[in-house]
């Protein structure tokens, strides 16, 4: 019997081999009779494939699992794995040209009613189409790429930061390991990535620097940092804890920052829509509040463009009141000169 069903399942699900070719699938059909009339259609494509030479046509679990043989090198790559959990449920019954506009927007859909934020799901978007893309490109399964809607709006970048005194409650409430890359992270303005995997290679205390190699950078180029006095307290209290690692967690590196400890401290600490990440833009505001020129800025974030640190100008328009004050005292103000 090649059609069956399965005890938690109410599809029906097809099973046969032709040529060699072995199918083994849900049919996506409760009804015996277009269970029946779907095995049909799915021998004929594999006969086509086998007699004819036709393209055969791949499903979207086939492209999502080529995607992360062939994509483990990415520094996201965890977070992709997480985002084709998500959506493996909701799109294992497609075929890859039947991912459509109209697919893609009831995922969308699913995301606001979860209270998802636009960027995010751009950026589930992003992926899958980076996935369809590869798939038209490199693997030829696909013909054309589909209509990718985006959502309008996301695209501006996140400045939240918080004051000197938000931090220190903050790091009273975060538990030791983390309260220590909390306050190497204010101190550098490292990436989270980058404060995980520190390695005791990488620090010179002597010369008060940090080496960030090109492939732990997210621009792939290596980088230097120089340590402040906060930054070296920091550094000393982790000395003889680990022998590769400089922050860890029960002798053990660690994997992640954002977790539940991270969550409860903020919520002790008062402070709210604050993520990891924003210890960066903390560290950034504070630096340009407190002097800091954008292209100083630039070259200790380790940013690729100078575009990126423009954000953080806003913070210190003190510095441009000598350039305001030229016109201070200029004869067309004095003599109450209209000007049309």
């Amino acid at each position: 019997m090649s059609i069956s069903k399965k005890k938690d399942s109410p599809y029906w699900y097809t099973r046969f081999t032709i040529g060699g070719i072995r199918v083994q699938e849900s049919t996506r059909c409760t009804l015996r009779g277009e269970a029946q009339e779907y095995e049909n259609r799915r021998k004929q494509e594999i006969r086509n494939q086998v007699l004819l030479g036709k393209k055969p046509r791949r499903s979207w679990s086939e492209a999502a699992l080529r995607w992360c043989n062939e994509m483990n090198h990415k520094r996201s790559h965890q977070h992709d794995i997480c985002q084709l959990k998500w959506l493996q449920p909701r799109l294992e019954q497609y075929k890859l040209d039947e991912i459509n506009k109209s697919v893609l927007e009831g995922l969308a859909l699913e995301k606001e009613a979860a209270q998802c934020s636009g960027a995010t799901i751009n950026r589930m978007f992003n992926l899958i189409g980076a996935i369809l893309n590869r798939a038209v490109k490199h693997w030829e399964w696909l013909d054309h790429l589909p209509i990718i809607p985006r959502r309008r709006g996301c695209d501006i970048k996140r400045e939240r930061w918080i004051t000197e005194l938000e931090a220190a409650r903050l790091l009273k409430e975060l538990p030791p390991h983390l309260r220590a890359m909390a306050k190497f992270t204010l101190a550098t303005g490292l990436r989270a990535s980058n404060v995980r995997n520190l390695k005791w290679t990488q620090i010179d205390l002597k010369s008060r620097h940090v080496s960030i190699p090109a492939a732990e950078s997210k621009n792939n180029r290596s980088f230097g940092v120089p340590l402040n006095q906060n930054a070296i307290d920091v550094i000393r209290e982790q000395l003889g804890k680990h022998d590769v690692y400089v922050f860890t967690y029960q002798g053990a590196h660690i994997l992640k920052c954002s977790t539940r400890a991270w969550k409860n401290a903020l919520k002790r600490a008062g402070i709210v829509n604050f993520r990891w990440h924003d210890l960066r833009h903390t560290w950034a505001s504070w630096h340009v509040i407190k002097g800091t020129s954008l292209y100083e800025l630039k070259e200790l974030g380790n940013w690729r463009s100078f575009e990126m640190v423009t954000r953080y100008a806003h913070l210190n328009s003190a510095r441009l009141k000598e350039a305001a004050d030229r016109l201070g005292g200029a004869e067309l103000v004095q003599r109450n000169l209209k000007v049309v």
